[in-house]
């Protein structure tokens, strides 16, 4: 009598890791994204008071860069125009959206609260008081830097002080850290209001109150260097510790588990984000809620991965502040909105559908 055959497990092709669609799909965004970027500085550079079309825009760029393949046929009103009052004001545009950013999502991973950020924690405030208080009472121990090194300074220091504070219960959650970042922004801001109130430079106080709300204007090439290398640094670090990044977000346990140092490495990153952060702010203003949207945003389409996050979040963080910047020129035209004002009025309806849905997340949790 012979036995029965056994059952052959039957041969399964081989499946494609998930990794590779979600690599795909990154690749994607970033290629979509840069083009976007380039189509975004373009608008940029040519809509305003003064329309310039798209083509005469290149001709103008390439031509300064010593492209010599077209004839200049524009005016010298226009080069001036393109060349020293929009692109600067284009590109700074683009180097703050990215840095808010990067930021926002470095923040995010590293207090594990979905809903931080340079503004909403009261960084921005405390870099805003810094550099008004250089401002007001005329310091310049550092030349021409002082506005960059006092905005840092005070963005660093109510970082510590809002993150020693709604760690003082225990254990860190979004309701505490939140409180503590509007209770310390809302100080600093009165404190900022009282500086300039009582200043007796009535011209600049009238100036920095304008700068408070945030905005691109003014910009020149002499200046745009800072914010450009602390992009470069801030984005560079960081990509360097993603993986340290990704170890915090899976919990602080964890990740001392696969030998990160959690508190050497939490207090170097809090000091590169406050100094991205006060360098932007003394450039630029303090522009809110880009650091909270673009993140999440980003992470809809490549996940949560930092490696992919980070250069995601500035290409898009970029592109989202240009427009911001365009649309504040010409809603109102002849008068300028400041561009805090927009990413506000985008920001604030974002953050309540966050709480909801990190709330409604919480209740399903407790339900299970």
């Amino acid at each position: 009598m012979t036995a029965p055959a056994t059952a052959t497990p039957t041969a399964r092709r081989p499946t494609a890791p998930p990794e590779q669609p979600r690599a795909r799909t990154f690749a994607l965004t970033l290629v979509v994204l840069a083009v976007l970027l380039v189509a975004s500085m373009t608008a940029g550079m040519a809509v305003g008071s003064v329309r310039v079309p798209p083509g005469e825009v290149w001709g103008i760029v390439t031509h300064a860069l010593g492209g010599d393949w077209s004839e200049p046929t524009w005016s010298r009103a226009r080069e001036t125009i393109v060349l020293d009052v929009r692109a600067p004001r284009v590109l700074l545009g683009a180097v703050t959206g990215a840095g808010l950013a990067v930021v926002g999502t470095a923040m995010q991973a590293l207090v594990r609260n979905p809903l931080a950020e340079p503004y909403l924690l009261g960084v921005s405030s405390g870099a805003s008081l810094g550099a008004v208080a250089v401002i007001v009472f005329g310091v310049s121990l550092f030349g021409p830097l002082s506005l960059s090194v006092a905005a840092f300074a005070g963005a660093l220091l109510t970082l510590l002080l809002v993150y020693t504070t709604a760690r003082s219960g225990g254990r860190i959650t979004s309701v505490r850290l939140v409180l503590s970042g509007v209770a310390f922004a809302s100080v600093l801001t009165a404190v900022m209001d009282v500086l300039l109130l009582t200043s007796d430079r009535g011209n600049e106080a009238r100036a920095v109150l304008a700068w408070t709300l945030g905005g691109l204007g003014g910009v020149q090439w002499a200046t745009l260097w800072l914010p450009g290398a602390a992009l470069a640094l801030g984005i560079g670090v960081l990509l360097v510790q993603a993986r340290s990044l990704n170890l915090l977000v899976a919990g602080e346990e964890a990740a001392t588990t696969m030998g990160l140092d959690v508190a050497r490495f939490r207090a170097r990153t809090f000091v590169l984000l406050s100094l991205v952060t006060g360098v932007l702010v003394a450039a630029a203003g303090p522009i809110g809620f880009v650091g909270l949207m673009l993140p999440h945003i980003v992470r809809l389409f490549v996940g949560g991965d930092h490696r992919r996050v980070l250069p995601t979040a500035a290409l898009g963080g970029a592109v989202f502040l240009i427009w911001a910047d365009i649309a504040a020129r010409t809603v109102a035209a002849p008068m300028e909105i400041p561009v805090g004002v927009l990413t506000a009025l985008c920001g604030g309806p974002f953050f309540l559908w966050l709480m909801r849905r990190d709330a409604r997340r919480k209740t399903d949790r407790g339900v299970a």
